[in-house]
Parts: C-alpha cells; structure tokens; sequence
C-alpha cells in the first residue's frame, strides 16, 4: 500500500516519453508482488496510458494528485493484494513454523537455519500460489466470469495436463527462493549485530526495518538477473496471447540468459537494478517490521491475558 505510489509514478514517466502501442504489455510492480498490465486499444483510458507532462517524480505526484485525485496514486493495487495476501500468509507462517521445528534439531545458533527455513517456505508459497498467478493473468488480459473462467482453466488441464497450470512456476521459484535464502540469512544476522550494540534483547521496530531493507537490497541485486529472464518470459507470454505472435524457440530459463546476454551484454541481466532496488527495499522492510513488531505486541498480549 505504501510504495505502490512509487511504480505508479515511475509508470506514467515512462508512458508519456515512451508511449505503449495498442497490445504492447508491459509489467508492474509494487516491490512485494508482479503482474502484466496490457494496451488493449488506442482510445482507453486506462491509468497508464493517460497523457501526462510531467517534469519529473514530484511533478508527476504533485499533478496526479491535483489533476486525477489521490486514489489515482494506487491505480493497480487491487490485484496486486489479491495475490500478495495468500503468498505472504503462507511464507511468513511457514517459515516461523520451519525454523521452530529446526531449531529444537540443529540447536538455537546454527547459522543455516534462516536459509533453509526461507528457501523452503518461499519454495511452498511459490508453488500453492502459481495457479492462482496463472488465473489472475488470464483474468487481466480478458474479463471473464467466473463460469468462463472455469471453463477456460478446464479446457486448458484437459488440453495440457495439470502441469500447465504451473506455467513459470521455474523461473519464478529461481528467482525468488535464492531471494529468500539470503534475505533471511542476512536479516537474522543483521538483526542480531545491531541488537548486540544497543543491547536489545528482542528487535525494536527500527532494528527490523534497517535490518529488512538492508538484507532486501542485498537479495534484491544477487537475483536481479532471474528476475529479469521473468519478465522476458511473462512478456513473451502476454505477446503470443494478445498480439497473437507464436513463442520464441528458447523458452527455458537459462536460454533467455543467453538471449539476454547475446542482444545487451551482461548489463542486460541487471537492467532495472535502481527502481527495483527503490521498491523492493522499502517493501521489505515495512514488511518485515511490520511482521516482528505485530508478532512482539500479540506475544505480550497473549502473556498478559494469561497471567
């Protein structure tokens, strides 16, 4: 909710310098989830392809707000929650249950129990979720009932088996459980450096935010590469339905790469490294201090009651 405005005004920067031709797909982003918005015709008036003279970021808040209206700040959101609320139920779930259940086998202060219990947890979020990624793409490019949109999810399991209801789930699982892996890794061990030097014995809300963006950054720019190949992939996805162009050759992972690393250099493989880093950063740590100082405030309140 509080970094959407952010992609939503990087968005309408890039519009109106590079307007989006009619069945042109491009991917939005709030920094804690994806997903594909497209051009459907010339004259809509979607919120990302309205016209704008914006002189830069605080122009483009500043003129949103007057012009459009606040909500126009959060245009996208939506769907966005849709697939963030029951991924982020199931990761941070997991990974509390995971690394209870490690630490009574591997002991309290072994080192590789946050990278385990987050690539574990992310690994199961990831792969819950999928179809519903699936679903929620095939909602956004066509509006569809849900008696449509049953027939159209069953047709397809009839037609490809029910692994193609998974589709992507690779280069998403590539990209995010490494993320995960050492997101926790650092934050834990971020965590308790700086509650050493100020002598806290639980994280306060500023130990956990600094200690999420930092470990954020660090994942953010280690994966960078695998993000990219997904929004290779999601783009070639969105072309071949919309614009009705068949599929490359070379859809696996590693053979986006060498497309990638053929067409632009090695630099294409980090291509967007500043505004995911604008994004991700601040996402990850209103996320995770958000998690810590509500599980700490429910903790002393579950005491108090019983006492």
């Amino acid at each position: 909710v509080l970094v959407t405005p952010l992609d939503v005004i990087k968005t309408r920067l890039q519009a109106q310098s590079n307007p989006f031709p009619r069945g042109k797909c491009f991917v939005y982003s709030n920094g804690l989830m994806d997903h594909i918005c497209v051009c459907e015709n010339g004259d809509s008036k979607a919120w990302y392809k309205k016209t704008g003279h914006f002189k830069g970021t605080l122009d483009a808040f500043v003129k949103i707000i007057q012009i459009e209206g606040i909500k126009s700040l959060w245009s996208g959101l939506p769907p966005t929650l849709i697939m963030a609320l029951p991924t982020t139920v199931i990761y941070f779930t997991c990974y509390d249950q995971l690394s209870e259940a490690l630490k009574s086998r591997l002991g309290k202060d072994d080192e590789y129990i946050p990278v385990l219990a987050g690539s574990l947890s992310r690994f199961g979020s990831v792969t819950v979720v999928s179809p519903l990624e699936l679903i929620r793409t095939r909602m956004q490019y066509r509006k569809l009932s849900y008696k449509q949109l049953y027939t159209c999810v069953r047709s397809k399991v009839a037609t490809d088996g029910w692994f193609s209801l998974w589709r992507g789930w690779s280069s998403t699982v590539l990209r995010d459980v490494p993320f995960s892996a050492m997101y926790w890794y650092n934050y834990e061990c971020f965590k308790k450096m700086m509650c050493k030097e100020v002598g806290a014995h639980e994280p306060t809300f500023f130990i956990a935010f600094t200690s999420g963006a930092a470990s954020g950054s660090i994942a953010a720019v280690i994966t960078l590469p695998f993000d990219v190949v997904k929004t290779h992939r999601q783009t070639e996805l969105w072309e071949s339905e919309t614009l009705k162009i068949p599929q490359r050759d070379c859809t696996s992972t590693w053979a986006v790469m060498r497309k990638i690393v053929a067409k632009n250099g090695i630099t294409g493989l980090f291509a967007g490294i500043i505004p995911r880093l604008f994004k991700v950063a601040p996402a990850c740590a209103i996320m995770i201090s958000t998690y810590e100082y509500g599980k700490s405030f429910f903790s002393h309140l579950n005491e108090k009651m019983t006492q």
